[in-house]
């Protein structure tokens, strides 16, 4: 059974990549496995390459790649309370990833702790050093995660879920937060989510999964104004709208049916028994393809769809 099938993707220096999809699709794994922490057993990457900085992840020595992981590449995880250790210090966790990625005595990595959590606008950040994670609320916890992510100035922040369970004006600081470091920094940022609002204010561009594959992925503006894909498009119809266009006493749109399990995939087309469109050409699975300029869909009704996005 394979959690994430197919999945390729490009990322420059700076850009902002979203990867979005309902629940199971394959994103955390796509995340997990660039860090090489898919846990083995039960999980491992049984082909493909990871690159990186002129390298193969997955060739590397596992020593060289824990070097990587919080120096070049760090990770934002959903929960903040899964990523601190509920018995130590904020200050001695923040310390710890310094001190063994940047090789500073433990006076200079608190320093350079203090220095993050006042970059990520923690108030008070000396007396915060020296507080545990129960102390702290839950924005202030995601910051502190995120003040450990870039405390080395990585290349590449994977951020999975960065704004789950906080209020929308918490949330709303998180992300400008990561946009400020991401350009003081230069910065790529792959964002895991499945808050299409929060992919059209950030994002350059976006990859749409399903059931452990990719079936479209194109710059935000294209995606959200001309999807390809009928599953993209259910998505996004099951935005609420509040702008003129938006008609009163509409019902959202749903997608039917629920995401198969991927021991029991359907032949052909895995999103063929929830898809409007299907037919039976869809018996076959459809490969990805460039529908327009800078725009691919896994979809034989693409064109389709695409003209009716349009029109």
């Amino acid at each position: 059974m394979a959690a994430v099938n197919g999945l390729s993707f490009t990322l420059n220096e700076g850009e902002t990549l979203a990867i979005v999809g309902e629940s199971g699709c394959g994103k955390s794994m796509t995340a997990l496995s660039i860090m090489r922490l898919v846990p083995d057993p039960p999980g491992r990457i049984v082909r493909g390459a990871i690159r990186f900085a002129g390298s193969d992840l997955l060739q590397l020595p596992l020593a060289e790649m824990r070097r990587i992981r919080g120096s070049s590449i760090s990770m934002v995880f959903q929960e903040p309370m899964t990523s601190l250790n509920p018995v130590r210090t904020i200050g001695s966790q923040l310390a710890e990833a310094i001190t063994l990625h940047q090789g500073l005595p433990r006076r200079a990595a608190l320093d350079r702790s203090e220095e993050m959590l006042r970059l990520v606008r923690i108030p008070d950040p000396r007396a915060r050093l020296g507080e545990y994670p129960h102390q702290l609320s839950g924005g202030m916890r995601q910051r502190v995660v995120i003040a450990m992510a870039l405390s080395c100035n990585p290349r590449l922040l994977l951020a999975d879920e960065p704004t789950t369970a906080l209020d929308v004006t918490i949330q709303a600081q998180i992300m400008s937060l990561i946009r400020e470091l991401q350009q003081r920094l230069g910065m790529a940022l792959v964002l895991i989510t499945h808050d299409l609002g929060l992919v059209a204010e950030n994002a350059d561009r976006v990859v749409v999964m399903y059931a452990g594959r990719k079936v479209e992925e194109a710059a935000v503006e294209d995606l959200f104004a001309s999807p390809c894909h009928p599953y993209t498009r259910g998505l996004l119809g099951s935005v609420p709208r509040v702008d003129a266009a938006a008609t009163p006493g509409q019902r959202l749109q749903e997608i039917p049916g629920t995401v198969p399990s991927l021991a029991e995939l359907p032949p052909g087309c895995p999103f063929a028994p929830r898809c409007p469109q299907a037919d039976d050409a869809c018996i076959a699975m459809p490969s990805l393809e460039q529908k327009r300029p800078g725009q691919w869909a896994a979809c034989w009704h693409a064109d389709r769809v695409l003209a009716e996005s349009v029109a």
